[in-house]
């Protein structure tokens, strides 16, 4: 990394946005101007980034002026009004919106796993659904070795996925419970504190949801294999921070435990959490705050003879989002691939 590069994060007040200030400076990415941005609302707030204090500006016309690259992570309305406007004044965007994931023009990226579609990219990449990585990251080493027919799968997602806000309703939550309150709801459409729901996203004609639908299509787009056979269940529970997934994989020849294990014991972005003795597994606690994907439980399928079961969890706003970008941007500069770009998108 021998160029400096003039950075901004779009959301930077936002849990993602925090933590991505944090991987920046933690990683030592080559930065040689910082711009932070959010909405007028988060506007005048200081941050501090290699011990120097920022201030956060309100994200208007000209604010990519002068930038390199983009990190963006403030919804997709606003993704997809800003994104356009940083590529046509020369900058690269990694969106973590649902924006641009499905666009044709759009490579969408989990580093362990696709980074040659980076050198498709027309000025925006597309950071994948917080579920999907985490699924991508586990799943894809057996499917390059035992191509995985179907993959069924239920998620068990925490509060850092809808936000800072709504990490602090749960805590809030619960005190009011066990004050003997009413829980008071402004996130969630429900209580979550002791409690759990499906995702509460659109519903589709099927009765899926949008967040359900994402592991699907995005998934099937990351493998580049449209055949493959994706379905998922997605849960909000009660965890502040990183997401728990069981995932029950049909192969199209059989694939043994210990040879799953052996696959995965040498996969970028994994670590094998087992103990049979004492059934310890990897829990949400302590992948909070890890860039690894922890699995285990790697199982038979005793259903069927092409079966196998196995469990992960993963931080959400570390792996399952600001990580998947900076590694990422990492990588645009290594392959020398951040250029100004100023094709023509089609939204």
């Amino acid at each position: 990394m021998s160029k400096d590069y003039r950075v901004a994060i779009l959301g930077a007040t936002g849990a993602v946005g925090t933590e991505l200030l944090h991987l920046l400076e933690y990683r030592n990415f080559p930065i040689a101007q910082l711009k932070l941005l959010a909405s007028p609302r988060s506007a005048g707030k200081e941050m501090t980034f290699k011990g120097e204090k920022f201030v956060v500006e309100p994200v208007k016309d000209g604010a990519f002026d002068n930038v390199d690259l983009v990190l963006a992570s403030a919804g997709g309305s606003t993704s997809k009004e800003w994104a356009p406007k940083a590529v046509e004044a020369g900058a690269t965007v990694i969106d973590n919106s649902s924006a641009f994931r499905m666009n044709e023009d759009v490579p969408l990226v989990v580093p362990e796993v696709n980074p040659q579609a980076l050198e498709l990219h027309k000025g925006i990449i597309a950071n994948p659904n917080c579920t999907t990585i985490l699924m991508a990251v586990a799943v894809y080493p057996l499917h390059k070795v035992k191509p995985v027919k179907r993959i069924v799968v239920a998620t068990y997602q925490s509060a850092s996925g809808a936000g800072a806000r709504a990490m602090e309703e749960v805590k809030t939550q619960s005190q009011e419970i066990l004050a003997g309150k009413e829980p008071v709801t402004e996130i969630f459409p429900y209580p979550l504190a002791f409690n759990l729901f499906p995702h509460n996203s659109p519903l589709n004609n099927f009765g899926y949801c949008e967040e359900e639908m994402k592991m699907v299509n995005e998934t099937r787009k990351i493998f580049d294999d449209r055949a493959l056979r994706v379905n998922a269940t997605c849960i909000r529970v009660p965890v502040l921070r990183a997401h728990s997934e069981a995932i029950n994989l049909e192969f199209y020849t059989p694939v043994k435990p210990d040879e799953a294990k052996d696959i995965l014991k040498l996969a970028p972005g994994i670590k094998i959490v087992e103990d049979w003795q004492t059934n310890y597994f990897p829990m949400p606690i302590e992948a909070s705050g890890r860039d690894e994907v922890l699995i285990g439980r790697i199982r038979q399928d005793i259903s069927h003879q092409c079966g196998l079961d196995l469990w992960l969890c993963g931080d959400q706003i570390r792996k399952g989002a600001a990580l998947n970008a900076v590694q990422i941007a990492e990588l645009l500069v290594e392959k020398n691939l951040m250029q100004p770009v100023r094709a023509q998108l089609t939204t």
